[in-house]
């Protein structure tokens, strides 16, 4: 279920000259045209052509963003109508095939509106299938009003589904920031308290030694002992909402690799989408940010690094690619783990131990003739797994 709706989030909606082949059913009618089969053919033909035009207008400009709100859709549309009725009701014949296609247009321009779309396709099905009756026969009523209806609400739910997807994902993406940045301002606040209270203290501590020193040695050196002690126990409180705040923010690691990049002279191209992952997850994946591009800054020679996240709901996938010298020292390099927050293990081979125990892969080699693509993928819903390897990753 989460691979299909990662699918279906993937997919683009149909663009403007997805709607264009449609107009091939009109191939039997311009035959006609041709072939002298059409009573006053330069009338059929002027039909035809004023069908196209006011079609293409109609579709182009109601999936335009900038124009779709306009005036000029629906005026194409009644056009459109209006040229549509004229050519059914004087030909009959292959002709009523343009009320399925008027149908498609009023589904495009109407969409999203389900008061004005369905009394409209109701219209259209009915009188196309009204006309067919009369000029052709029972048959014909019943295809033509059929397709009539199902062409426009076919076309409208489509658009309307993609539309839908992309604001719950633009919806998505923003209470992620708003997230971000509530949590942001909440370790902001806090910082300021620990470090307000504590400043305080040693400020008072501070001016009883400078006070006490001159009179009684003893009583200021226990007060200079006390401000020891309060110095490392901010030091200690510090250190661990700093460290709780670093772990869960893949987006700064993010940054920080594009700084680096940059003050190497390598170019940089960080791209990522898809909904916001799990803490832990992101952890993981910002240990893999932080060890490939050191690799990148130190052993690649590279003048272009692209870093691309891309999360669905099942799956989320790292990738890492370089123009450098390719492989190298990288695939075996080392790195110790340390006091600035860096993995322990050996290099990739200890990140591939990493990713594997929490349900993950880690892939890493040339990336075509020249080059190298370090390539990391992780489940996004082993939240408990991927939060173990993180307490055993910080512990040792």
């Amino acid at each position: 279920m989460y691979a299909t709706a990662a699918r279906i989030e993937r997919l683009k909606p149909p663009g403007r000259r997805a709607f264009v082949p449609w107009l091939f059913m009109l191939t039997g009618d311009v035959q006609a045209l041709f072939k002298g089969k059409t009573p006053l053919p330069w009338l059929g033909g002027a039909g035809v052509a004023a069908f196209i035009a006011l079609y293409l207008t109609t579709v182009f400009t109601a999936l335009d963003e900038r124009r779709r709100h306009t005036r000029t859709p629906p005026l194409a549309l009644a056009g459109l109508a209006a040229v549509t009725y004229a050519l059914g009701i004087g030909y009959a014949g292959n002709w009523l095939l343009c009320f399925p296609l008027l149908s498609l247009a009023s589904g495009i321009v109407l969409r999203g509106g389900r008061r004005k779309l369905g009394p409209v396709i109701l219209v259209l099905s009915a009188s196309a299938g009204v006309i067919a009756g009369l000029r052709g026969g029972p048959s014909d009523s019943l295809t033509v009003s059929y397709g009539t209806m199902l062409s426009g609400l076919v076309t409208a739910a489509i658009l309307s589904l993609f539309e839908t997807v992309a604001q719950l994902r633009a919806t998505r993406q923003e209470l992620a920031r708003t997230a971000v940045e509530k949590e942001r301002l909440r370790f902001s606040r806090d910082l300021h308290d620990l470090l307000g209270h504590t400043m305080s203290v040693v400020v008072v501590k501070a001016e009883a030694v400078r006070r006490l020193a001159p009179k009684n040695l003893e009583a200021a050196l226990g007060q200079a002992a006390d401000i020891e002690a309060v110095g490392r126990q901010a030091l200690t409180e510090i250190r661990e909402a700093v460290t709780g705040y670093r772990e869960g923010s893949l987006g700064t690691e993010l940054d920080r690799a594009r700084s680096a990049l940059d003050a190497a002279g390598i170019e940089a191209a960080v791209r990522r989408e898809g909904p916001p992952l799990a803490p832990q997850t992101e952890a993981l994946l910002g240990w893999v940010v932080r060890e490939g591009v050191t690799n990148v800054v130190r052993h690649s020679g590279a003048s272009r690094c692209e870093i691309e996240v891309r999360s669905g709901m099942d799956r989320v996938r790292l990738e890492i690619t370089d123009d450098g010298c390719g492989v190298g020292s990288r695939a075996t390099g080392t790195r110790a783990a340390g006091a600035d927050g860096s993995i322990g293990g050996t290099g990739l081979k200890g990140l591939a131990e990493r990713l594997s125990a929490a349900g993950g892969s880690l892939e890493s080699g040339p990336a075509g003739r020249r080059g190298f693509r370090l390539v990391a993928e992780l489940p996004v819903d082993t939240e408990d797994v991927v939060e173990a390897e993180v307490e055993g990753a910080r512990t040792a």
